[in-house]
């Protein structure tokens, strides 16, 4: 079941293998009340930020002097789904399509809301936030250790 119609669509974490979150999304109960409108992602100043999945580049700049990037995920609704990032020095310009695990920026050292490093993660239907976790599908998030299994009725090399 999708949460709030959000498709499973994310073909990679925005930064890392699978980065831990310092914070997580905290939906605020009136339009301007308080919450946490994305979640955080440990993620060291420079490191690459990657698009989560396909689109085009809707906003990539400065916003209250952060760098920010904001990818329309074509084929995810009415209005489509859009995901954010900040702060983020940019590699894409407004219009760039980019495929999931497309590089669109690195972390940039300053303008973080985090007490350690990190990459604020959102997502929005039109002005509405979203759990930008719920586009990425069950691999991706509970992704447990490598096991190896046992290989019966193998003849062994001789």
């Amino acid at each position: 079941m999708e949460p709030a119609g959000v498709p499973a669509v994310g073909r990679s974490w925005p930064v890392g293998g699978r980065p831990r979150v310092l914070r997580g999304w905290e939906p605020p109960a009136t339009v301007y009340g308080r919450g946490h409108r994305g979640v955080d992602l440990a993620a060291a100043p420079g490191a690459p930020v990657r698009a989560v999945a396909a689109g085009r580049v809707s906003f990539a700049g400065r916003v209250a002097g952060k760098g920010a990037v904001s990818v329309e995920l074509p084929g995810t609704g009415e209005p489509p789904l859009r995901t954010t990032y900040e702060p983020v020095r940019a590699s894409v310009a407004k219009g760039d399509v980019v495929a999931a695990g497309t590089v669109v920026g690195t972390v940039e050292p300053a303008g973080s809301h985090c007490t350690a490093p990190c990459l604020h993660w959102g997502l929005l239907r039109g002005d509405t936030y979203l759990d930008p976790l719920a586009l990425l599908p069950p691999w991706l998030l509970h992704r447990g250790p490598s096991r190896l299994l046992p290989v019966l009725g193998v003849p062994l090399p001789g």
